[in-house]
């Protein structure tokens, strides 16, 4: 099996990948930059317990990660475990099964790799990703199957944490989609400025994405913690795909694996 861990600055996640290529398992846990190999090692344990999973079943790891400190501390955890297993640390300036065309390929984070692999395989090119994670990340593969770039915005949880700290008179409300955009109590207009807010603002930067792209057709996909939620407020996405970026890790190292062997 390929355990496929996708390290972001807020939340893990983790997918379990058979043999065939399908994703069993998907564990998600808090980002710890101060997690040692051990304190990973017990959480892996718990994960796998709770599931009926054995660890000694994983044969390769993947892992894309946004945190250098913990990409250590995972492979050395992993390494740890299994002393056979193969871990695999994306980078974009590898070859990982599309072209990276930006300038300066080492400064793309590799989830953001991850997302447009995946979005290629599985929607094709012409492809648009939001990821709404710590960031909201817009990944663009173009019409040629390349990842040509796309935007970082602050996230819709960091703008809400900013807005509750800084404004003393507004207390934290729950984050739901309101009825209306226009807000009749300070709740909802909390609500609409933060959520519809940001489904606005991803509406407004993918129309300009597919003029400058001219792929006014262009497929988009919500992926991250909070798409789901922004998603109720727009009809601009296709496809909510919450396990997009793990699948897109997963193809990155059987695509490397196959092309390896191709040029022994």
């Amino acid at each position: 099996m390929l355990l496929a861990i996708d390290v972001g600055n807020t939340q893990t996640n983790l997918g379990l990948f058979n043999e065939q290529g399908t994703l069993i398992h998907l564990w998600r846990m808090t980002t710890t930059s101060s997690n040692t190999p051990d304190e990973l090692q017990m959480h892996l344990d718990g994960f796998f317990r709770m599931s009926n999973v054995d660890l000694g079943h994983i044969c390769h790891v993947a892992i894309a990660s946004v945190v250098p400190l913990l990409t250590q501390q995972w492979s050395h955890a992993m390494k740890r475990i299994s002393q056979s297993a193969d871990v695999y640390v994306i980078d974009a300036t590898q070859d990982c099964g599309i072209p990276i065309c930006v300038p300066h390929p080492h400064e793309v984070g590799a989830d953001r790799v991850a997302n447009a692999v995946s979005a290629y395989n599985t929607y094709g090119p012409s492809s648009i990703v939001v990821d709404f994670g710590t960031a909201t990340n817009i990944d663009i593969v173009d019409k040629q199957g390349r990842f040509c770039g796309g935007v970082i915005m602050p996230g819709l949880l960091l703008s809400a944490h900013a807005l509750f700290a800084r404004a003393a008179k507004l207390s934290s409300v729950p984050l739901v989609v309101p009825s209306a955009t226009i807000g009749t109590t300070t709740e909802t207009n909390i609500q609409s400025g933060i959520i519809i807010g940001a489904a606005a603002q991803v509406e407004g930067m993918v129309s300009r994405i597919k003029a400058e792209l001219d792929e006014p057709d262009a497929h988009v996909i919500a992926t991250g913690g909070c798409a789901n939620m922004v998603a109720g407020a727009t009809t601009l996405f296709e496809n909510v795909d919450p396990d997009l970026t793990v699948r897109g890790i997963y193809q990155i190292r059987t695509w490397r694996a196959k092309h390896s062997e191709h040029t022994r």
